[in-house]
Order: structure tokens, then C-alpha cells, then sequence
């Protein structure tokens, strides 16, 4: 058995199974979500008395089974999003060092050597170290992928085609869900083989990207490439000439008086905002601690429900934003994405502040224990209606991010970057995206213990606005245009591109 973390309680201490042969943090080490048998059970009446109480403990030990389970998810969280942005790192070299999709093919070993580890970890340390192996992977090709889709993409499909990696994240991960309801934590490694391995089989058959060759002067492997991903019908000539010509316009390295010119810094500089501006509105800390917010909002939702519903939500979501993003427009998705995660945000805010409190004081959970005792409210029970508003706000907060502001700046990022700087400054954006991503899951618990749970909430809304206000001023539409016609518009200096 795996040595556990002194201090802290077994999360096996629900299990049902006696002696626990797999302590249920290490199943969901690499899911964030808590294994359903890891969880207290439902509220039972007690015996012989009218009052309401934790099968399995009192509310002090509920409590403390919380806590114990968020200090335990941490470090597997921490290392994982440290992994990937190290992999965001890597990805400023390999992007323009293997090409987009060597690099992609490359991230198969971390990810294998990852999977193989926590299969066969006999250490909390094997754990650790396979998880951030995956990390890594996992940044690497977020940094690599959305460029190879949008450079080998038709510009009338490639909202669809840059939405498809968030759609297969999303699959993914109700898969794995399914998958750990059926298989052992170990053998749930394993599973995570496969789609390595299919990856890798699939992607020896794709050409690389025409851009990158023609980037390092292999003309005619570029014109092959292009055919080879067109349609017959295609005027494949006409678009070699195009990008051909962008290409020899461009020195192969950006210069430090190229970097100080608009042209160039500007497009990365809005890349950047916009993966900084999507961690801000409060994706990842809600995620993570999704079942400890219901708990404190007094959503009684049965533990095996939470996850499937989320991914529900989440998948139906993005396939909305595939769908319309090439007929409506990447900017009113992400007007509609960040107007609903708003109002969500703010919902949730103050409901926790003038809202109905969770059951009774001696069964209360709540992520900041004392935050709502010096409030007038009325008391929630498990049947109240009240009691939905946070779980409606939770998922239309989750349908807002999918349709928009999730797939979206993926797919803008690898847009609008200029073709010399795309490599570098992909990987860049991945590693802004996952550091903002530890620093903000690491301070929401202690933003909640030193304020209150509407804080991060109310802070998380006001986010939404300014990325309102920065989706109307500073990102271009890119709906229908070659990659070629939007370095073009930042090269003309033009402060629209509505037309």
C-alpha cells in the first residue's frame, strides 16, 4: 500500500470495503474529483431522534474529512499544473526546434512514462513524479496543438477544427470518470495508455504543418503537405503562392527591433491577456473545489452525480461553440461566454451572502467555516428550491466558459501570433495560463478562510466584466480569414477589424 501523508486523515475512512487496498485520493490523484466511496455519505436521520446527521461522523468530522481531502488533492494538483507549465516552457523551443507535430508526438513519452508510473507506484513520491510527467505532457501539446490545427485548417472550418481539442479533453474526461467506476485506480493508468498510443498512430499519418516546412525552406514537402490536407477541388496553388509569399517577407528569427514593433507585440501581448483574463474568471478553483462549494451552499447533490453532470454540461457546451463559432463569430461568443459567466459569478456571490445556510450548525460544511455566522439568514434544508441556485449558477457558469471563453482563446491564440514568434510565444501563453492557474487555485482557500466564499466569487464577476470590455477593444474577428489576412491586419496598424 502507498504511504500515506502524516497527519491527515485516511480518505479511505468512508470506504466500505475493510481493510481499503486503494486509498481513493490516489484514484482521483489525476482527476481532481473525489472518488464517490471517498465521500460522506448522504444525511440520515438519526436513531431515535428527529435531527439530521452525517452516517459516519459529526459535523466536526466532516468537517475535517474536508479539509483533509483538499490538503490531500493539493500537492497532486500543484504538481500537475507545474508539470504543464513546464511543458508550456518547453514548447518556446520544440514548436519551432521538432515542428508542431513532432512535438505533439514527442509529448507521448512523459505522458507514457506518467501513466506508467502511478500504474506501478509503490511511493507517494511515484505518484507525484508520474503526475507531473503527465503535466508536462499536457502542456506541451496545449502549446502545440492549437497551432498545428489553425496552420493545416481551411479558414472556413477552423473554428470547428480549433474547437475539437477542448471537445476531446472534455470526452476525455467523462470517459475517464466512467472508466474509474469500473476499474481499479491502477489499471485506470493503464487505460491512460491508450490514447497515447493512438495519438501517435494517427499522427504518423498527418503531414506537417505547410507552414513550418515552408518556415525551413522545404518548398516542395510544404506544397505536398498542402495538397495532401486540401480537397481536390481546392485552388491549393493560389493558397501555396499566399502563404509562400508571407513566409519570405519574414526573417526565420524575430529580432529585439522587431519585437518593439506593434505589429508584433501586440497580437502576443493579447494572446497573453487572454489566457491570463480566462484563469481569472474562476474556471480551475471552481472545478477544483466543486463538491466543497455545493457543500457550503447547501446543495445536497449526491456525490456520483456532480462529475457527470459537469461534463455534461461542459461537452454539450463546447459542441454549441464548434458549431456556430465559424457562422457566428469568435467575438460574440466570447460577448455571450463572458455576459453568462458574469452573471453566474454574481449570483453565486450573493447567494452565499444573503442566501439560506446549509442544514444545521452541526452538520455544516462550508469552505470558509465561519464566514456566514455573523449573517441573518434562513435556514436551508435539503428539500428547499432555494437550494438550486447555486447548482444552476454553478452550471451556467461551467455552459458559459465551454461555449467561449474556453475553446475560443485557444483557438485565437494560435490566430492571431505572427508565424516567426507563433512557437515561441504559444508555449509562452501556456505557461501564463497554467501558473496563473496554481497561483489562483493555491489562494482561493485562503481568500475564503480570510474573507468569506462571496468574495472569490464577487471578484471572479468583476473579471468577467473587464473581459468584456477587452473582448470589444482589443480582439480582432478572425471568422473566414486565412492566417496570412489577420498578421496583415496587425501589420496595418488598423484599430478595427469588426468589417
Amino acid at each position: 500500500m502507498l504511504q500515506r501523508w502524516p497527519g491527515r486523515v485516511p480518505l479511505a475512512g468512508a470506504c466500505s470495503r475493510r481493510p481499503c487496498r486503494s486509498p481513493c485520493w490516489e484514484l482521483r490523484a489525476w482527476t481532481m474529483t473525489p472518488s464517490p466511496r471517498s465521500r460522506p455519505r448522504r444525511p440520515e436521520r438519526g436513531r431515535g431522534s428527529g435531527e439530521s446527521r452525517w452516517a459516519w461522523g459529526t459535523g466536526g468530522d466532516r468537517a475535517r474529512w474536508l479539509w483533509s481531502l483538499q490538503r490531500a488533492l493539493a500537492p497532486p494538483w500543484s504538481v500537475f499544473t507545474l508539470g504543464a507549465a513546464a511543458g508550456g516552457l518547453s514548447a518556446m523551443v520544440l514548436n519551432d526546434l521538432l515542428g508542431r507535430k513532432l512535438s505533439i508526438m514527442f509529448s507521448a513519452i512523459p505522458s507514457a512514462a506518467g501513466y506508467a508510473l502511478m500504474a506501478g507506484a509503490h511511493g507517494l513520491w511515484m505518484l507525484l513524479l508520474g503526475r507531473t510527467l503527465t503535466g508536462f505532457a499536457g502542456g506541451l501539446t496545449a502549446a502545440c496543438i492549437p497551432v498545428y490545427v489553425s496552420e493545416i485548417a481551411p479558414a472556413g472550418v477552423r473554428g470547428a477544427l480549433g474547437a475539437t481539442p477542448q471537445l476531446m479533453a472534455v470526452f476525455g474526461s467523462l470517459s475517464l470518470y466512467a472508466l474509474g467506476l469500473l476499474l481499479p485506480w491502477r489499471w485506470l493508468a493503464v487505460a491512460g495508455e491508450g490514447p497515447v498510443l493512438v495519438m501517435v498512430l494517427l499522427l504518423s499519418f498527418m503531414p506537417n504543418s505547410p507552414r513550418f516546412l515552408l518556415s525551413r525552406g522545404r518548398d516542395e514537402e510544404a506544397l505536398q503537405a498542402l495538397t495532401w490536407l486540401r480537397p481536390a477541388d481546392a485552388d491549393v496553388h493560389w493558397e501555396f503562392e499566399q502563404i509562400q509569399d508571407n513566409v519570405r517577407r519574414q526573417s526565420s528569427r524575430v529580432s529585439w527591433a522587431e519585437a518593439r514593433d506593434p505589429h508584433m507585440y501586440r497580437p502576443v501581448l493579447i494572446a497573453l491577456l487572454m489566457r491570463f483574463l480566462q484563469q481569472l474568471t474562476g474556471i480551475t478553483p471552481i472545478l477544483v473545489y466543486l463538491q466543497s462549494i455545493f457543500d457550503s451552499t447547501a446543495v445536497l447533490l449526491p456525490p456520483k452525480d456532480d462529475a457527470a453532470i459537469v461534463g455534461a454540461v461542459r461537452l454539450l457546451s463546447v459542441l454549441i461553440a464548434a458549431f456556430t463559432m465559424d457562422l457566428a463569430g469568435r467575438k460574440v461568443l466570447l460577448f455571450v461566454s463572458a455576459t453568462i459567466m458574469f452573471a453566474a459569478n454574481l449570483t453565486l456571490g450573493l447567494y452565499v451572502q444573503f442566501g439560506p445556510r446549509p442544514l444545521t450548525p452541526n452538520s455544516t460544511v462550508s469552505l470558509e467555516t465561519l464566514s456566514l455566522a455573523g449573517t441573518e439568514q434562513p435556514p436551508a434544508t435539503p428539500t428547499s428550491y432555494l437550494t438550486l441556485v447555486p447548482l444552476l449558477a454553478t452550471m451556467f457558469f461551467i455552459m458559459g466558459y465551454a461555449m467561449g471563453w474556453g475553446p475560443i482563446t485557444w483557438l485565437l491564440m494560435s490566430e492571431i501570433l505572427p508565424l516567426r514568434a507563433r512557437g515561441v510565444a504559444s508555449g509562452l501563453c501556456v505557461l501564463v495560463s497554467w501558473l496563473t492557474a496554481f497561483v489562483l487555485t493555491k489562494s482561493f482557500l485562503l481568500v475564503v478562510k480570510a474573507f468569506s466564499l462571496q468574495v472569490p466569487f464577487f471578484f471572479f464577476a468583476a473579471i468577467c466584466l473587464v473581459s468584456l470590455v477587452f473582448t470589444g477593444c482589443c480582439v480582432p474577428e478572425t471568422k473566414g480569414r486565412s492566417l496570412e489576412q489577420i498578421e496583415s491586419f496587425f501589420s496595418s496598424r488598423r484599430r478595427s477589424f469588426l468589417h
